[in-house]
């Protein structure tokens, strides 16, 4: 070790030492208080992180993401006040309240951050709540002196209230200055909001903009990127178990240690530790003063190659790696843009441009009609900055050029197979603006939902071509002599209802990709047909093949993501007919599937089951197969093996819904018994459900499932659910009495 690496390294832990001890005094105090008579929480759906650092702030309760924890509540002490954070604002909702023990961790939060005013009462403190009902109705039955904050006046009441409750975005410039200035002179805050939210609907910005952030920030907590899982119970656990490594200082202290050797800890330790740092990193850069200076410094003395991650994965056993590879994605995302170099991990993921590939320029037309991502047949060369020149009449309106198709993003990976995190946005907010990715990629125009602009031209230099075919425009003999041959790693077919995005060296060779796209865009007008939506689409579906995803084989979203293994099916119909059983022509149809699933038909337990009624509508009427020779679990003797095991065991819903095969049957003997056209026919009448008659909960999807089902064949399906053990209401079983009642033939079996 070098006599600087040694000095950084005394400094790092001195300062480290310093900022555990102030965490293991008031901060334990304030944490118990605020858990007192807590023990689990229910929870709103995709909770977004927080970020808990300095040495006033501290995690409450922790949320799971992926194998690693992140706090969902924090608090702190800002000036002679208090802040509690959360989330998401589904805290402050009736479900959230009315549930475990979320209501009595409000109570607690509102008196914990009263008790700075211990000389107004805090035992009865005065509560103003801006724009949260639910919110207001339960402190006000707890005997809370709680108000609704409405209007421009409610600033004339700061002085007088203890806490205020809101959403840190709804506050105006002058409001938000108001609740800060109440903070600042011993005034409690709990603030409630999810920071991914906010950043989806103000393209173009960071989270360090986010009022919240700017709020508390310098107090040690900020809202982050990310969503966090759901557990299978819908609730989480509070407790001060494991909050320290999830307090970003704590964990720098562990992972400087471990760096030194200074310390034995277990390896899930640090990795909890690298991923709290990793986790905050897009936010702490903006407000942290303290902490990222010695990062920087540990991080300097680190040496890695990312050269080779295909082969050689950086894993979770090297988390100095790992650290120092997400800041460097950090640190690129804030270079102007002539400071970009290409990333050494650019070659080996998404791959290399020939040295002798010429650069072009395109004049492009867009329909900003159609929103999401519009191919532009071009690809930037990593590290290189391409110009993007558009009229003025598009400043203004959200729209963005990105930089690459991968935009899975894996932090959570034990290995990681390539870089994490390898695309960029930028926002056309000018009428020239010059864009770089140090991994390259694909380029394409990011048009915002309910953009007015009509088709627009633009113009885009210094790009590279790339293999681009589009069905019913490109010419299958320039495609063949030239087009196929363009020098960028990564190519894209694209029909009326999907674009494939694909390594150009699995098209060099496709002779006829007109073929390919009249294959997939049957495939797609066959799912419209069963989902009773129109075929002509908002916009094309999406599919791409990466050497790594975020989970699973393949997995639903825009776009679709799959393995490389699977891009030689994408390409070649007959494959993906072949290969149906289980392979990667289920799993297209599969994931195609649950981007046309509906949550009104589709109750908790279905999830994986209503999908594959499009898988075998794919099967059958696009491929040709009967449903029966599509899986081992389709076949007469297994679905009759798994009927009879199911109702001897008492028809347990809990494990039916554990078995999405098992599932299937069901919805099956209703295909082989009313056909297709029931399905199209009740998917069509829940489409033009008004909103108000739509279900709310489980229990109302269950009955309307089975009574718009019975309804529409005109039987009473209400036994057959009972012997399936699907849990519906007496009232909806009776709804129904006047259909003769249906049982499958041979239902239930000897």
């Amino acid at each position: 070790m070098s006599k600087r690496q040694m000095t950084s390294s005394l400094l790092i832990a001195c300062l480290v030492i310093g900022v555990t001890l102030a965490l293991a005094g008031a901060a334990e105090e304030d944490q118990a208080a605020l858990l007192d008579g807590v023990t689990e929480i229910a929870l709103p759906c995709c909770i977004g992180p927080l970020v808990a650092f300095g040495d006033r702030a501290f995690p409450v309760v922790l949320g799971k993401a992926h194998d690693f924890r992140e706090p969902v509540v924090a608090a702190t002490r800002v000036g002679e006040g208090r802040a509690v954070a959360f989330g998401h604002p589904g805290y402050f909702r009736e479900a959230a309240l009315t549930e475990a023990d979320g209501g009595r961790l409000i109570i607690n939060a509102v008196s914990w951050a009263a008790r700075s005013r211990p000389d107004r009462g805090a035992a009865s403190p005065r509560v103003g709540v801006r724009e949260c009902p639910d919110l207001l109705k339960h402190l006000q039955e707890h005997g809370i002196q709680a108000e609704p904050l409405v209007g421009d006046e409610w600033l004339e009441k700061v002085a007088a209230l203890d806490v205020i409750c809101c959403a840190p975005s709804g506050l105006s410039a002058p409001e938000r200055e108001a609740v800060a200035q109440h903070i600042r002179d011993g005034g409690g805050l709990l603030a409630a909001e999810k920071g991914p939210d906010w950043l989806e609907s103000n393209p173009g910005k960071a989270l360090a903009q986010y009022p919240g952030n700017i709020l508390l920030g310098e107090a040690g907590i900020l809202w982050g990127e990310g969503h966090l899982g759901r557990p299978a119970d819908e609730r989480h656990f509070a407790g001060a178990g494991g909050s320290e490594l999830c307090h970003a200082d704590r964990a720098f202290e562990v992972v400087a240690r471990h760096a030194e050797a200074a310390a034995d800890y277990p390896p899930e330790e640090v990795g909890q530790a690298v991923h709290t740092l990793m986790s905050g990193l897009p936010v702490l850069a903006a407000y942290d003063t303290a902490l990222m200076p010695r990062l920087k410094a540990l991080l300097e003395s680190h040496e890695a190659d990312f050269s080779n991650m295909k082969e050689k994965p950086v894993a979770a056993a090297d988390p100095l790696s790992r650290l120092l590879l997400g800041w460097q994605i950090e640190e690129m995302k804030h270079l102007p843009a002539g400071r970009v170099t290409p990333h050494p991990g650019a070659d080996d993921f998404p791959g290399i441009v020939p040295a002798d590939a010429p650069r072009a320029s395109r004049a492009l037309k867009i329909d900003t009609g159609v929103p999401g991502w519009h191919s532009t047949g071009l690809y930037a060369a990593p590290g290189e900055v391409i110009q993007v020149e558009v009229p003025p009449r598009v400043d203004g309106r959200d729209l963005s050029i990105r930089i690459g198709a991968h935009s899975d993003k894996l932090w959570h990976h034990a290995k990681w197979r390539r870089v994490p995190d390898i695309t960029r946005s930028f926002p056309l907010t000018s009428l020239f603006t010059a864009a770089v990715n140090a991994f390259g990629g694909p380029i394409y125009i990011e048009v915002p939902e309910k953009c007015e602009l009509g088709v627009i031209s633009l113009t885009i230099r210094n790009a590279v071509e790339a293999p681009y075919y589009v069905r019913g425009k490109t010419d299958l003999r320039e495609w063949r002599d030239t087009i196929r041959h363009r020098p960028a790693p990564w190519a894209e077919l694209q029909g009326n209802n999907v674009i494939l995005t694909i390594p150009s060296s699995d098209v060099r060779d496709l002779d006829d990709p007109e073929r390919t796209m009249r294959f997939w865009d049957e495939v797609l007008d066959a799912d419209a047909d069963l989902a009773a939506m129109p075929r002509q689409r908002a916009r094309p579906e999406r599919m791409c093949a990466d050497v790594q995803i975020s989970a699973g084989y393949m997995h639903s979203g825009y776009p679709i993501m799959t393995h490389l293994d699977a891009t030689a099916s994408m390409v070649d119909p007959r494959r993906v007919i072949a290969d149906r059983k289980g392979g990667a022509g289920w799993g297209f149809f599969h994931e195609l599937g649950h981007n046309h699933q509906s949550g009104d038909w589709t109750f908790s337990g279905t999830g994986e089951v209503t999908v594959n009624l499009f898988t075998l509508y794919v099967c059958e009427t696009v491929c040709g197969t009967p449903s029966r020779e599509t899986r081992e679990q389709l076949t007469p003797e297994w679905m009759l093996k798994q009927t009879k095991e199911h109702l001897s065991g008492g028809a347990d819903f809990e494990k039916w819904k554990a078995s999405p095969f098992l599932g299937l049957i069901m919805y099956a003997q209703l295909k082989d018994a009313f056909g297709w056209d029931a399905y199209k026919k009740v998917f069509a009448e829940y489409r033009s459900l008004p909103e108000e008659e739509r279900p709310k909960s489980d229990d109302e999807k269950r009955d309307q499932w089975m009574i718009r089902f019975s309804r529409t064949v005109r039987k009473n399906l209400g036994p057959f659910f009972q012997t399936w053990g699907i849990p519906t209401s007496e009232e909806a079983r009776e709804s129904l009495s006047e259909l003769p009642v249906w049982m499958p033939e041979s239902f239930p079996p000897a």
